[in-house]
């Protein structure tokens, strides 16, 4: 290994965690339940869908919101309040004893809006489409920023904040941004990670319908499937994890725990079909992170796949993986999804998180639901159905790729000093 020597002050650490998933609303609980094999997945009722599979989130929304506010607010803007609130605490920071001027949010998200907009078109239709019963609150909800706005004004932060869609890549772009600006001195202190909401739309679960991409099973357990041969698309599911994230001098100086650092990172393009990714693009982009991390493949001891279940898309990424690790040794394949289905925007930052835990106990948490490996997804080391007991975990490269061949790959390795 080959690690760039950065000064203190370009180089970026995580120093706290905050998140909600199917499996839990602590870091500690959603790890636990990743190594016992236990999968989020449930059912749900969705308008003009009936009963349709899903991932659920049963946070305390009233924990850091007044009910007025959760009622002009948004399920997303909920669940960013959430995790950053979390993540803060995590890192053993006060509000009151920070500069608000210099803490910047990021929240990557896949879409927003949808909902807010279907809930109201589905109001007004019970008063014959008459708009004066619209509600005023659909402009605040349905703009962009609303995710990290959100955040913003339930925590009194007045440094930048914006939300990044970057499909299901925002989850690490997220983290990517507030990497960036904390090294360019925009900021001091940053949130950054990914939101969803998506399991509130109709209109997600139908699209996905419609490209036979929605999975289905007896057994939602067992629904979310990456890699096997039986898979038959995806599981829709919400969710969220921020990070804060800051400039090594400045943990060191406040004696924070540092729970990683980041190492290196990078984003490309497909420039090519808008939903089946490139396995050579998603090849650069790994490579382009390691290189930039100072790292070659042999020095990444964990692989966080963004396998969604569907055909293609797992045997376009494991094509992708043994092109940049198939002469690599000792490294470990894994997948969240086939847990917690795929949190969207709140994806690669949750399965990210799923896989911290790692440096502390060594262990490399499954694939579940893996009765029959596709060939054609086979990997060495691939980590299937029981978790795998590592001589290090000292890496791990996150991956997480989007629609219209957006794809993002994150290195973060143990703080050593």
């Amino acid at each position: 290994m080959n690690v760039n020597v950065r000064p203190d002050h370009e180089r970026i650490v995580i120093t706290g965690v905050g998140l909600t998933s199917p499996l839990g609303d602590t870091l500690a609980d959603f790890r636990r339940n990743l190594l016992e094999g236990v999968s989020g997945v449930s059912t749900i009722q969705t308008r003009f869908m009936g009963r349709v599979l899903a991932g659920v989130c049963r946070f305390d929304e009233r924990r850091y919101q007044k009910a007025k506010d959760r009622r002009r607010g948004t399920r997303a803007g909920a669940v960013g309040i959430y995790c950053a609130r979390e993540a803060l605490a995590a890192a053993g920071l006060d509000l009151e004893q920070i500069d608000r001027s210099r803490v910047g949010v990021y929240v990557g998200v896949t879409e927003h809006g949808t909902v807010e907009t279907e809930n109201e078109i589905a109001a007004i239709r019970e008063f014959d489409y008459d708009t004066k019963c619209w509600s005023h609150h659909h402009n605040p909800r349905t703009v962009a920023n609303n995710p990290a706005g959100e955040i913003t004004i339930n925590m009194g932060l007045t440094g930048p904040h914006y939300t990044i869609g970057a499909a299901c890549a925002a989850g690490n772009a997220g983290i990517i941004q507030a990497a960036q600006m904390l090294r360019i001195g925009e900021v001091d202190l940053a949130l950054g990670g990914g939101v969803s909401e998506s399991i509130h739309s109709f209109g997600i679960f139908a699209s996905f319908a419609s490209e036979n991409a929605l999975a289905t099973h007896e057994d939602p357990a067992r629904a979310s499937r990456p890699f096997d041969l039986a898979r038959n698309g995806i599981v829709v599911s919400e969710g969220g994890c921020l990070y804060v994230l800051e400039r090594l001098s400045d943990a060191k100086a406040r004696g924070a725990r540092i729970i990683c650092e980041i190492m290196g990172h990078a984003m490309n393009s497909d420039a090519g079909d808008p939903v089946v990714p490139s396995p050579e693009r998603l090849a650069q982009c790994m490579n382009l992170a390691l290189k930039r991390a100072g790292m070659t493949a042999s020095d990444v001891d964990v692989v966080s796949t963004h396998a969604t279940g569907t055909e293609l898309g797992d045997i376009q990424e494991a094509t992708a993986l043994r092109a940049v690790f198939g002469a690599a040794e000792g490294v470990y394949v894994n997948n969240t999804k086939s847990f917690i289905g795929h949190a969207m925007g709140g994806a690669g930052a949750l399965e990210l998180a799923g896989n911290l835990g790692s440096f502390d106990d060594r262990y490399v948490h499954a694939t579940i639901n893996v009765d029959e490996l596709d060939p054609r997804c086979a990997l060495p080391n691939l980590v299937l159905n029981e978790p795998r007991k590592a001589t290090r975990v000292d890496t791990v490269l996150n991956n997480s790729f989007g629609m219209l061949g957006i794809n993002s790959a994150l290195v973060v390795r143990r703080f050593d000093g």
